[in-house]
Formats: C-alpha cells, structure tokens, sequence
C-alpha cells in the first residue's frame, strides 16, 4: 500500500557501509587547532541527581574533526555556511576513483583526469549530481597522526590526492555535486606545497560545493551503482562538522 515503506524493508536488505570514523577524545586532528579543542562525553549531570536520574555529557570538538564535511565558509570568507545546505544534500549517487595502485607507487599522487576518464570507460559518464570519492586505502593509517600525514624524519608531510585539473573536470565537464577522500586534506601534498596552499579544497569551496574529508571503508563500496547519505547536526555558522556517512548498494 505505501510504495516507499516497501521499498525501505527491500533496502534492508542491500549492503549498508559505514564510511565515516568512529570518534574519541583521542582521535587525531589538524595540528593547527590548539591542544584541548576535543573533550567528548564529558558528564554535566550526573546519575543519582534527585532532580532526575539520568545522564547528560557535553561534547567540545572542532568543526574539522574526524571524517567531516567543510562548508564554503571553512575557505571562502563570504562563503555560504552550514544553514545553507539542509537534508537534499545529503544523498547522492556515489563513484569511487581507485587509484590505490599509483598510491603504493607514490605516496603524493594525484588523481589526473585521465584517471577519471579511465574509470568513465568502464562504468560511463560521471552522473550529473554525483558525489566522487578518491579511493586511496589512505584510512587504514587512522588513527595515526604521523601515518595520516605521511612524515618524514624532517617533519615533511606525504599524502596523495586530487588535482586542480582533475577537480575542474568533474565541476566543470561532469557537473559533480561534491567530493571526498580519505586524506586530512583536499590537495596531494605535493602539490600544496608547491602551491603554497590548499588550492584544490580553495577551489571546490569557491564553488560552493561541498566535500567530505577522512572518509574510510571505500574497499568496501562498488566503484559505482551506490548511494552516499551524509548527516551533520544542524548548527547554525558552521565551516564544517563531524558527519556520519554511508553507502547503500544492492
């Protein structure tokens, strides 16, 4: 009788795939953000209160903290914030760029457009809409600030990502709604440091579009036919928050 109940029993059925990280007070963050910016489930009202008996925490984080989702304003001083985006962007069809293997190769790779253009030949055109995630297996450093970094024993930072060329194609060519990756950051480290700044996350932001950073659990999805659901509180100014994701596949 209801079409869309019948529909949800059939999806429970499917593969849900959780791609966000599980947070704690020692999940690792940006090494900008000053040092005690995180303190989870700190109790404010404790059990045994003759009040009530129950239990309420606090939670004190960054915007940017775990997997998260950066809104333009996060880059983009007149960019728009949170409040700006409500529940329809949370859904899309989700494709998965694996470029798992140049990574072994070289740890600062960066997609290309023929990457891209080599997986549109095996599963067609990127969908208009579409969220595009960068499979690199770089989660499987979580939770190591060192690893997700990629130091070195001078300090100097390693990590792969997207490139500028690669970003234009999938906005400009494709009409992608959003990315993601695994990485701390949008940009190949390589490429931010010549650059002398973060230009790939600049610029999707500049956009006013969305992405969705430290994503894991990618080896898990399909390359493509999944869709991607993303959640965040809704907080009013926010640059960015923790975002619960996942994937739904048959």
């Amino acid at each position: 009788m209801y079409k869309l109940w019948n529909q949800l029993n059939e999806a429970k059925g499917w593969q849900w795939v959780e791609l966000s990280h599980s947070l704690n007070n020692d999940s690792p963050y940006w090494a900008g953000i000053p040092e005690g910016s995180v303190e989870l489930c700190k109790t404010v009202y404790d059990w045994g209160n003759p009040m009530l008996d129950c239990l309420i925490h606090t939670y004190k984080f960054p915007g940017q903290f775990g997997t998260h989702i950066d809104f333009p304003s996060h880059f983009i001083k007149e960019g728009a914030s949170s409040e700006s985006y409500g529940v329809a962007n949370m859904a899309y069809p989700l494709c998965v760029i694996d470029i798992t293997g140049k990574v072994a190769e070289d740890p600062e790779y960066a997609v290309t457009v023929e990457d891209i253009q080599a997986w549109e030949a095996q599963y067609g055109p990127v969908p208009e809409g579409a969220f595009v995630a960068l499979r690199t297996d770089w989660s499987k450093n979580w939770p190591d600030m060192a690893a997700l970094s990629g130091l070195d024993d001078e300090g100097g930072e390693h990590f792969p990502g997207w490139s500028l060329e690669a970003l234009k194609y999938l906005y400009e060519v494709r009409g992608a709604a959003a990315n993601g990756h695994e990485t701390l950051d949008t940009d190949a480290s390589k490429l931010a440091a010549e650059a002398g700044d973060l230009a790939c996350e600049r610029y999707v932001l500049g956009l006013g579009k969305l992405q969705i950073e430290v994503l894991c659990n990618l080896d898990k999805v399909p390359a493509a036919g999944a869709v991607l659901f993303a959640a965040w509180p809704r907080i009013e100014g926010a640059t960015g928050l923790p975002v619960r994701v996942w994937a739904v596949f048959e």
